[in-house]
């Protein structure tokens, strides 16, 4: 059992390598087509490719879904990770089949859109560290200390403050070289509402996908983060768990809300995301961070999807929505190799009754088929 996990692992990570290096070179995911979000979709009469553009955080999950369901179906995903804010504006301008965003648009923006979203996938933001002789979830961090860190109070890796909750960790001393994204990012709203959320006595700076960064330098995407922490020495990051794994990069545990200890892995993820009230939520509006419970994850957010309520053409939104049903019903094994939390049938059905409810082509439902 234990070495069929290591070759599942192995097998994913080398996968993930691959993505990711299409995604830095800002390929289309799953081949072929190279339409751009700017360009906009095939012809209204091309259904054998669906096209979509935004988060980086998602972008190696819907790159190995996009990559199944191509083989099983000759549908092929042309995703392109462009950022959240991309995403929206992409979708809004309806130059692509769907945006993603980590951070989900408040219901009153989506009825000014005329958009519809729902989750598709939840996930880890975590905190990435270059420090010599520091190895994957020795170092300890609070939330108070990150958004120190982040807005320029603690500068040095000796600082008191940081070696008062990492007694017996040899930490080198020297300057703390921060590092952030540079682009309009879900990733970045997920990250600075926990630290609004967990030290909003330290943190004014609010939650958003764009911050006007008092220190630090900026990388596109979550792979230009992972990658500007794997060449500065010193340096300190945030990106979606999968990054952090494919870069070999050494991972911090985190202070939860209940004052617990705790590392990333799909299992802390999973229970924040036990947290959400999906049935609840106006529009599946949840936001996940700093959730209680002694073994959860404190950075954790989903991902959402975004379309226009009234598609174009009936056939391409039911090409879309088979493909986002199959990862529901039949992505989940691939989800957790890349250790993002695969949605409940629960909620996939209440998302599904939305989808009939809300989207629609020339005044009627396209879906159920």
């Amino acid at each position: 059992m234990r070495k069929s996990i290591r070759l599942r692992r192995t097998a994913a990570a080398v996968a993930l390598m691959a993505v990711v290096a299409l995604a830095a070179l800002g390929l289309a995911a799953c081949g072929g087509d190279e339409t751009s979000a700017e360009s906009g979709p095939p012809a209204s009469d091309t259904t054998d490719t669906i096209v979509g553009a935004g988060a980086s955080f998602p972008y190696p999950l819907y790159s190995k879904w996009g990559s199944e369901y191509a083989g099983l179906t000759d549908v092929k995903l042309n995703y392109q990770s462009i950022g959240s804010g991309g995403g929206i504006s992409a979708i809004t301008a309806k130059t692509v089949d769907f945006g993603a965003s980590d951070s989900p648009l408040e219901p009153t923006e989506l009825e000014d859109a005329g958009l519809v979203q729902w989750p598709q996938c939840v996930g880890g933001v975590v905190m990435i560290v270059n420090l010599e002789g520091i190895e994957s979830n020795e170092l300890r961090l609070t939330g108070e200390l990150i958004a120190k860190i982040y807005n320029g109070d603690i500068t040095d890796w000796g600082d008191p403050a940081i070696a008062a909750v990492n007694k017996g960790v040899k930490i080198p001393s020297g300057k703390i070289s921060v590092v952030h994204r540079s682009d309009s990012s879900g990733t970045t709203w997920i990250f600075t509402s926990y630290l609004a959320a967990a030290a909003g006595d330290v943190w004014t700076l609010g939650g958003e996908k764009e911050i006007a960064w008092p220190t630090g330098v900026g990388g596109k995407g979550n792979e230009g983060v992972a990658a500007s922490v794997q060449q500065l020495k010193g340096s300190i990051g945030y990106v979606e768990y999968a990054y952090a794994e494919e870069a070999g990069l050494a991972t911090t545990q985190v202070q939860n809300a209940d004052g617990e200890w705790v590392k990333p892995s799909l299992e802390t993820f999973t229970q924040a995301a036990a947290q959400a009230d999906w049935a609840g939520a106006e529009d599946f509006y949840v936001v996940l961070v700093n959730q209680p419970g002694a073994t959860t994850w404190p950075i954790t957010g989903a991902s959402f999807i975004l379309t226009q309520k009234e598609q174009a053409d009936a056939g391409r939104a039911q090409t879309m929505l088979k493909f986002f049903d199959w990862a529901f019903t039949q992505g989940g094994a691939a989800a957790e190799e890349l250790n993002y939390v695969p949605l409940p049938e629960s909620v996939y059905t209440l998302i599904e009754s939305e989808w009939e409810k809300s989207i629609t082509a020339a005044g009627g439902p396209v879906w159920p088929l």
